[in-house]
Protein backbone atom coordinates (compact mmCIF):
# COMPACT_ATOMS: atom_id res chain seq x y z
CA UNK A 1 0.00 0.00 0.00
CA UNK A 2 1.86 3.49 -1.07
CA UNK A 3 1.98 6.50 1.14
CA UNK A 4 -1.13 8.04 -0.50
CA UNK A 5 -3.56 5.55 1.94
CA UNK A 6 -4.13 7.88 4.70
CA UNK A 7 -6.05 8.53 7.54
CA UNK A 8 -9.15 9.25 5.55
CA UNK A 9 -9.10 6.15 3.42
CA UNK A 10 -8.43 4.01 6.80
CA UNK A 11 -12.13 5.61 8.14
CA UNK A 12 -13.39 4.74 4.92
CA UNK A 13 -12.02 1.13 4.88
CA UNK A 14 -12.75 0.56 8.69
CA UNK A 15 -16.80 1.74 8.29
CA UNK A 16 -17.01 -0.03 4.83
CA UNK A 17 -15.55 -3.44 7.00
CA UNK A 18 -17.55 -2.78 9.69
CA UNK A 19 -21.06 -3.11 7.99
CA UNK A 20 -19.74 -5.22 5.36
CA UNK A 21 -18.68 -8.46 7.84
CA UNK A 22 -21.37 -7.41 9.82
CA UNK A 23 -23.78 -8.62 7.42
CA UNK A 24 -22.04 -11.47 6.37
CA UNK A 25 -22.30 -12.93 9.79
CA UNK A 26 -25.95 -11.53 9.93
CA UNK A 27 -26.81 -13.66 7.35
CA UNK A 28 -25.48 -16.23 8.69
CA UNK A 29 -27.25 -16.13 11.65
CA UNK A 30 -30.74 -15.47 9.94
CA UNK A 31 -30.40 -18.46 7.39
CA UNK A 32 -29.46 -20.80 9.92
CA UNK A 33 -33.09 -19.56 11.63
CA UNK A 34 -34.37 -19.94 8.83
CA UNK A 35 -33.53 -23.42 8.35
CA UNK A 36 -34.67 -24.39 12.22
CA UNK A 37 -31.76 -23.89 14.57
CA UNK A 38 -32.06 -20.92 17.15
CA UNK A 39 -28.48 -21.07 18.55
CA UNK A 40 -27.34 -17.88 16.70
CA UNK A 41 -30.53 -16.09 17.53
CA UNK A 42 -30.06 -17.85 21.54
CA UNK A 43 -26.75 -16.16 21.67
CA UNK A 44 -28.15 -12.74 20.25
CA UNK A 45 -26.13 -13.00 16.60
CA UNK A 46 -29.59 -12.29 14.80
CA UNK A 47 -28.68 -8.85 14.20
CA UNK A 48 -27.57 -6.37 11.66
CA UNK A 49 -25.36 -4.76 14.53
CA UNK A 50 -21.78 -5.03 13.44
CA UNK A 51 -20.50 -5.18 16.62
CA UNK A 52 -22.25 -8.13 17.71
CA UNK A 53 -20.63 -9.91 15.24
CA UNK A 54 -16.85 -8.64 15.13
CA UNK A 55 -13.54 -9.54 16.81
CA UNK A 56 -11.14 -6.35 17.64
CA UNK A 57 -8.10 -8.47 16.37
CA UNK A 58 -8.99 -10.66 13.43
CA UNK A 59 -11.71 -8.26 11.98
CA UNK A 60 -9.97 -4.85 12.18
CA UNK A 61 -6.41 -4.86 13.54
CA UNK A 62 -5.43 -7.91 11.38
CA UNK A 63 -6.72 -7.23 7.89
CA UNK A 64 -5.79 -3.19 8.66
CA UNK A 65 -2.00 -3.88 9.39
CA UNK A 66 -2.17 -6.66 5.90
CA UNK A 67 -3.11 -3.65 4.23
CA UNK A 68 -0.97 -1.09 5.36
CA UNK A 69 1.81 -3.61 4.83
CA UNK A 70 0.74 -4.10 1.27
CA UNK A 71 -0.07 -7.43 1.79
CA UNK A 72 -3.76 -9.30 0.94
CA UNK A 73 -6.14 -8.85 3.60
CA UNK A 74 -7.26 -11.48 6.00
CA UNK A 75 -10.50 -11.12 7.65
CA UNK A 76 -12.50 -13.16 9.94
CA UNK A 77 -15.43 -12.72 12.48
CA UNK A 78 -16.95 -14.43 15.20
CA UNK A 79 -18.18 -17.25 13.77
CA UNK A 80 -21.50 -18.05 13.80
CA UNK A 81 -23.00 -20.69 16.12
CA UNK A 82 -25.39 -23.25 14.91
CA UNK A 83 -26.06 -26.53 15.72
CA UNK A 84 -26.18 -28.73 12.40
CA UNK A 85 -28.37 -31.58 14.07
CA UNK A 86 -31.27 -28.51 14.32
CA UNK A 87 -30.54 -27.61 11.00
CA UNK A 88 -32.35 -28.34 7.84
CA UNK A 89 -31.53 -30.76 4.91
CA UNK A 90 -28.42 -32.15 6.88
CA UNK A 91 -25.15 -31.36 5.58
CA UNK A 92 -27.03 -29.53 2.61
CA UNK A 93 -28.56 -26.96 4.83
CA UNK A 94 -24.75 -26.14 6.80
CA UNK A 95 -23.83 -25.67 3.03
CA UNK A 96 -26.70 -22.84 2.55
CA UNK A 97 -25.24 -21.66 5.97
CA UNK A 98 -21.96 -21.06 4.85
CA UNK A 99 -22.29 -19.91 1.23
CA UNK A 100 -24.93 -17.08 3.02
CA UNK A 101 -22.61 -14.72 4.10
CA UNK A 102 -19.75 -14.36 1.12
CA UNK A 103 -23.30 -14.55 -1.84
CA UNK A 104 -24.75 -11.46 0.46
CA UNK A 105 -20.79 -9.54 -0.10
CA UNK A 106 -20.70 -10.64 -3.77
CA UNK A 107 -24.79 -8.87 -3.87
CA UNK A 108 -23.44 -5.62 -2.06
CA UNK A 109 -20.78 -5.55 -4.69
CA UNK A 110 -22.89 -6.17 -7.23
CA UNK A 111 -25.32 -3.67 -5.88
CA UNK A 112 -22.21 -0.85 -5.69
CA UNK A 113 -20.90 -1.31 -9.41
CA UNK A 114 -24.63 -1.05 -10.24
CA UNK A 115 -24.61 2.62 -8.22
CA UNK A 116 -21.40 3.48 -10.08
CA UNK A 117 -21.98 2.35 -13.48
CA UNK A 118 -25.66 4.35 -13.50
CA UNK A 119 -24.53 7.48 -11.64
CA UNK A 120 -20.13 7.06 -11.93
CA UNK A 121 -20.03 10.17 -14.42
CA UNK A 122 -22.43 12.48 -11.84
CA UNK A 123 -21.29 11.83 -8.42
CA UNK A 124 -18.36 13.50 -6.18
CA UNK A 125 -14.96 11.73 -6.41
CA UNK A 126 -15.55 11.32 -2.52
CA UNK A 127 -18.16 9.08 -2.93
CA UNK A 128 -16.69 7.51 -5.97
CA UNK A 129 -13.78 6.72 -3.62
CA UNK A 130 -16.03 5.16 -0.87
CA UNK A 131 -18.11 3.33 -3.04
CA UNK A 132 -14.61 1.85 -4.58
CA UNK A 133 -13.47 0.69 -1.29
CA UNK A 134 -16.90 -1.30 -0.68
CA UNK A 135 -16.74 -2.57 -4.06
CA UNK A 136 -13.23 -3.89 -3.80
CA UNK A 137 -13.78 -4.96 0.07
CA UNK A 138 -16.66 -6.76 -0.58
CA UNK A 139 -15.29 -9.00 -3.75
CA UNK A 140 -12.30 -9.89 -1.57
CA UNK A 141 -14.26 -11.08 1.59
CA UNK A 142 -16.53 -12.53 -1.26
CA UNK A 143 -13.75 -14.65 -2.86
CA UNK A 144 -11.27 -15.20 0.09
CA UNK A 145 -14.65 -17.17 2.24
CA UNK A 146 -15.32 -19.28 -0.68
CA UNK A 147 -11.96 -20.52 -0.33
CA UNK A 148 -12.90 -24.71 0.73
CA UNK A 149 -10.58 -24.18 4.01
CA UNK A 150 -11.54 -24.92 6.87
CA UNK A 151 -13.22 -23.44 8.81
CA UNK A 152 -13.49 -20.80 5.62
CA UNK A 153 -17.23 -20.75 4.30
CA UNK A 154 -16.23 -22.40 1.50
CA UNK A 155 -15.53 -25.42 3.27
CA UNK A 156 -19.15 -25.98 4.00
CA UNK A 157 -20.13 -26.53 0.53
CA UNK A 158 -17.26 -28.76 0.01
CA UNK A 159 -18.55 -30.98 3.01
CA UNK A 160 -22.16 -31.12 1.26
CA UNK A 161 -20.60 -33.00 -1.74
CA UNK A 162 -16.65 -34.29 -0.74
CA UNK A 163 -16.51 -38.35 0.15
CA UNK A 164 -16.18 -39.13 3.19
CA UNK A 165 -12.30 -39.95 3.82
CA UNK A 166 -12.20 -36.27 2.33
CA UNK A 167 -14.65 -34.92 5.20
CA UNK A 168 -12.66 -36.19 8.04
CA UNK A 169 -9.11 -34.35 6.67
CA UNK A 170 -11.33 -31.64 6.86
CA UNK A 171 -12.78 -32.10 10.04
CA UNK A 172 -9.53 -32.75 11.72
CA UNK A 173 -8.13 -29.75 10.15
CA UNK A 174 -11.32 -27.48 11.55
CA UNK A 175 -10.28 -29.14 15.19
CA UNK A 176 -6.81 -27.37 14.88
CA UNK A 177 -8.20 -24.28 15.64
CA UNK A 178 -6.42 -20.89 15.72
CA UNK A 179 -3.24 -23.75 14.82
CA UNK A 180 -5.26 -24.44 11.39
CA UNK A 181 -5.98 -20.67 10.72
CA UNK A 182 -2.27 -19.48 11.05
CA UNK A 183 -1.02 -22.10 9.02
CA UNK A 184 -3.71 -20.76 6.26
CA UNK A 185 -2.50 -17.46 6.70
CA UNK A 186 1.34 -18.25 5.85
CA UNK A 187 0.10 -20.48 3.23
CA UNK A 188 -1.56 -17.23 2.09
CA UNK A 189 0.35 -14.70 2.66
CA UNK A 190 3.84 -16.45 1.25
CA UNK A 191 2.84 -18.45 -1.38
CA UNK A 192 0.99 -17.97 -4.83
CA UNK A 193 -2.39 -18.45 -3.23
CA UNK A 194 -2.55 -14.44 -2.59
CA UNK A 195 -1.78 -13.47 -5.89
CA UNK A 196 -4.28 -16.21 -7.11
CA UNK A 197 -7.14 -14.69 -5.27
CA UNK A 198 -6.01 -10.79 -5.76
CA UNK A 199 -6.19 -12.14 -9.29
CA UNK A 200 -9.84 -13.46 -9.07
CA UNK A 201 -10.50 -10.48 -7.33
CA UNK A 202 -9.41 -8.24 -9.92
CA UNK A 203 -11.50 -10.18 -12.48
CA UNK A 204 -14.50 -10.18 -10.76
CA UNK A 205 -14.30 -6.22 -10.37
CA UNK A 206 -13.56 -5.84 -13.74
CA UNK A 207 -16.55 -8.04 -14.94
CA UNK A 208 -18.95 -5.83 -12.04
CA UNK A 209 -18.11 -2.61 -13.07
CA UNK A 210 -18.05 -3.00 -16.83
Amino acid sequence: MDASFGASNLVIFIACLLFSVGVHEAMHAFTSHWLGDTTASDEGRLTLNPLKHLDLYTSILLPVILILSGLPPFFAAKPVPFNPMRVKYDEFGAALIGIAGPLTNLSLAALAALVYRAFGGSISDGFIEILGTFLSLNVALFVFNMIPFPPLDGSRLLYAFAPEPVQKVMYQIEMGGFMSIFIFIMIFLYTGLGQIVLNIDNAIIRFLVG
